[in-house]
Order: C-alpha cells, then structure tokens, then sequence
C-alpha cells in the first residue's frame, strides 16, 4: 500500500493500518528521544516537529491521530503541516488581501457611479492582485524548502513504528 505519494502537496494527509494496539503505538512515540525531534503527546495525538535549532521559518510538523480499531490493531491518520503559527499568519494576509480587494472594488464602482476618477483604486486593485501573485510564490517556496525535513519527519514516524 502507498502510503504518501512522492509529489508532497499541500498538508498532505495518510492513514496507515497497524497491527498494534493504540497504547503499544502512543508509548513507543513518547519513549522516543531523537535529535533533532520533538515529540509530543496529548491523548491519542501525536506531534513530531523539529527543535529549534534545526527549525527554519517553513519547517513542517507532523500531526498523527492513532485511533483503536474494534478488532485487534489501529489505524494512524496523519497530516504534514506547517507551523500552525505560520498558518494562520499566511491566512491572516490572505484574507486581508481579499478583503482590501473587495474594498477597492467597492470603491472603484462607487467612483465610477458617481462620475468621479476611479484609477487609483483600480490601480490598487491591480496591486492586490499582484500582490496574490507573489504571496502564491512565496508559499511555493516555501513548500519547496519544507519538503526534505516533511521527508525527515515521515521517515522518523516509520522508524518508530517499523514499518518497511
């Protein structure tokens, strides 16, 4: 079974099948102590992220669920992120940038409405769009630095867990 394809898109997510139980799983996550992971543990969640140093702005983390199966054995369901911090800072601008867009066009009609120079804010709506534009290639980038540690952080998770 593939588990994660090798085009890593954006928060990726997987589920693995396994044949020990959840409580087997947690304990072997939280026993382990290796640089330069972080690895904590809140009821059935599991989040591996990168130390400090190793860090950089686009480091991803890892989120893992382990969820009891009714028969014997669980199901791990994961998903590579980003810092959330930087998440919803990157949300944050987004929607400030649609927003300024919408009211620049609100505007720009108002103008147009009322027989008055509109130009600047179809130009400041020329610029939102760039704007998008350059904020799109930023995340790209981003993405594109974050993916060998994404790699690190997958190849940890089946070195605890021993799979193949």
């Amino acid at each position: 079974m593939k588990t994660l394809p090798n085009d890593i898109v954006l928060r990726p997510r997987f589920q693995l099948p396994h044949i020990e139980d959840k409580e087997v799983l947690l304990k072997a996550f939280e026993e382990t102590k290796q640089a330069p992971f972080l690895i904590k543990r809140l009821d059935d969640h599991v989040f591996i992220k990168f130390s400090n140093k190793a860090a950089h702005f686009w480091s991803p983390q890892l989120q893992l669920e382990i969820i009891e199966k009714e028969s014997k054995g669980s199901t791990l369901y994961g998903l590579f992120g980003p810092n959330p911090t930087l998440w919803t800072f990157f949300m944050f601008i987004h929607f400030g940038v649609g927003t300024f867009f919408v009211i620049f066009g609100i505007w720009a009609y108002s103008s147009a409405a009322l027989s008055k120079p509109y130009g600047l804010q179809v130009g400041a709506m020329i610029f939102m769009v760039i704007l998008w534009f350059v904020l799109y290639a930023f995340g790209r980038a981003g993405k594109k630095k974050g993916k060998p540690q994404m790699h690190m952080l997958y190849l940890l998770m089946t070195e605890i867990l021993d799979i193949k």
